[in-house]
């Protein structure tokens, strides 16, 4: 695809991947994905942040074919999806810098080689003037690695955002149209990517209310041209509180934990809350990860295998415990033929997940009416739970 313009001066470079479909061999990509570069000119100084992943490294160097001059290359974050070109780049412009943090710098080196002549870091708030045009360069650690920076341009009032705000679409659309598409779409590329770090990032939201900000240029995805609405997201994602729902991932074997997440839905249902179920054969763990932003509580589903969790709903508490959402309680149901040390190894397994244990519920074979009964305290505690959040 051809350079195509934002506004004078400034230019949108990169790669539509229409059929990448894993990311970092683990996140699904329902719908491709793209790696943003831009090109910024000044009367005095031309830029391009960031390049694209190595695959796609000969549409960027198309894109530049007309490009004459550049005199730096902005590495806002090392993954190779931002970084992947920036060797190839260098070498078509053997008197351009790279612009980067000094983590980003050892990062860079560690990956590329690249000589440390070539490289020029910036410090949190440096500013560098390209004539008419003003980089305001910002430290963005952890949106999603520690080396991560943005760049704001005043003149512009462009906020280039790096991993923050990004979504995983393959689409032909510079700037946001469809926004419910790009919400879901930016919600999951935050469940997955960034709520680890929601914190340090409500951190980050509070800084750029110091900004006047007009468009927001991510690395992934459309630009946004009506900012507020991933901004008003983003707040809610990150400080909002849990919602009044239950998250229920499971797997069955024979039948009798299915049996007991029918039954749990049912009086959780009646109690008036909301339920979201994930059978585990068969899950997206995107969805999942969506689902989790706003989860109150979790309950794990599993029927025993050789006295522990079933393997695949330990790859779901693995997932939870590693993205952190903000829920406050947790529980375990299943069943077991002879003997389980289920709940042990459940609960061993989610050290960063700050949840009330609520007690957890066990069949031996089917459940009957104590199990039942169980579940339907269960699913009471939580309404009383949730009212109180």
């Amino acid at each position: 695809m051809k350079p195509r313009k934002i506004q004078e001066g400034i230019y949108w470079m990169g790669s539509l991947d229409w059929d990448r479909r894993l990311f970092d061999a683990l996140i699904p990509l329902p719908d491709g994905t793209t790696y943003n570069a831009y090109l910024v000119r000044g009367t005095d100084k031309t830029v391009l942040f960031d390049t694209v992943d190595l695959p796609k490294v000969h549409e960027i160097l198309a894109q530049l074919q007309d490009v004459e001059k550049l005199d730096y290359v902005i590495v806002q974050h090392a993954e190779p999806d931002h970084s992947g070109g920036v060797p190839m780049v260098l070498e078509k412009y053997p008197n351009a810098k790279v612009i980067c943090t000094p983590k980003c710098q050892a990062m860079l080196q560690d990956r590329f080689e690249i000589p440390e002549e070539r490289f020029q870091t910036v410090n949190d708030g440096d500013i560098l003037d390209l004539g008419g045009r003003t980089l305001e360069f910002m430290h963005l650690p952890w949106v999603h690695w520690p080396e991560t920076m943005g760049a704001y341009i005043k003149e512009d009032k462009i906020l280039f955002s790096c991993d923050l705000f990004g979504s995983h679409i393959a689409s032909t659309d510079l700037f946001v149209k469809d926004k419910a598409r790009v919400f879901e779409a930016a919600k999951r590329y935050y469940a997955e990517i960034m709520m680890p770090f929601r914190k340090i990032i409500a951190k980050h939201l509070e800084r750029l209310k110091n900004y006047d900000i007009r468009i927001i240029a991510p690395s992934h995805g459309s630009i946004y041209d009506e900012p507020q609405f991933i901004l008003d997201a983003y707040q809610e994602w990150t400080t909002g509180k849990p919602h009044n729902l239950v998250v229920i991932p499971y797997v069955s074997m024979h039948g009798s934990t299915l049996m007991m997440v029918d039954f749990l839905t049912e009086e959780l249902v009646q109690n008036g809350v909301d339920v979201m179920r994930f059978d585990l054969s068969e899950v997206d763990i995107g969805k999942l990860a969506m689902a989790l932003v706003d989860a109150a509580t979790i309950v794990i589903a599993t029927p025993t295998v050789l006295t522990g969790p079933h393997p695949k709903a330990l790859y779901a508490i693995a997932l939870a415990n590693l993205i952190r959402p903000k829920a406050k309680y947790a529980s375990i149901i299943g069943s077991y033929g002879w003997g389980t040390k289920v709940v042990e190894q459940v609960a061993a397994a989610l050290p960063n997940l700050k949840v009330e244990i609520l007690p957890p519920v066990l069949a031996k074979g089917i459940p009957k009416k104590a199990e039942l009964n169980a579940l339907s305290e269960m699913a009471a505690q939580i309404a009383q739970r949730h009212q109180n959040l």
